[in-house]
């Protein structure tokens, strides 16, 4: 790994968006099957790089993130349209909206959601470290707007778009209402 993608996950603005959380959606990567090599390796620089800048008080971390893989990879020599794929992975982190016909799209975006559909005592942690990532957002407006956020995933059909986690969903959409009913209380 590149030293400096490491000391990136290691910033102190960091609680939830780190190394831990790579390594999570690495190692739910590894439990997927029928991905060829390259796939699977598209999928892995989409993992390392996809919040390699994150920035709580900016809304483009995505879009910076994206443009670190393509210096970072081509730095590396990774052929051009693999960095242009990597890329456009990355960026539907942003949004987390994926066509049905876009395996990679949808691996990536389950991956980087699955903590939605954590243990209960797993997914407040995640909870609380995102809370504290935000920490500079005063707590009515964190509540609300988190709320907000968390009632537009629950509207989805489907919060994870690959057939993979399927088993997730109930779990997840369990989470996000307990979280809701939490920041929403008064």
């Amino acid at each position: 790994m590149i030293p400096s993608l490491r000391a990136a996950y290691d910033e102190p603005q960091r609680r939830y968006h780190t190394l831990a959380h790579i390594e999570d959606c690495l190692a739910r990567l590894a439990a997927i099957s029928e991905l060829s090599e390259h796939d699977r390796k598209l999928l892995t620089l989409a993992i390392w790089w996809h919040d390699a800048v994150y920035d709580p008080t900016r809304g483009d971390n995505e879009a910076l993130s994206a443009e670190l893989a393509g210096h970072d990879l081509s730095a590396l020599n990774v052929p051009a349209s693999d960095v242009v794929e990597v890329q456009r992975l990355i960026m539907l982190t942003k949004g987390h909206e994926v066509g049905d016909d876009d395996r990679l799209g949808r691996l990536l975006v389950s991956i980087d959601l699955s903590i939605l559909g954590a243990e209960p005592s797993v997914y407040r942690a995640y909870a609380r470290a995102v809370r504290e990532e935000y920490a500079h957002v005063p707590e009515a407006a964190y509540r609300m707007g988190r709320a907000h956020i968390l009632s537009s995933f629950l509207k989805a059909p489907r919060l994870f778009p690959d057939p993979a986690f399927a088993a997730l969903e109930g779990p997840a959409r369990a989470n996000l209402q307990a979280e809701i009913a939490e920041l929403t209380a008064e």
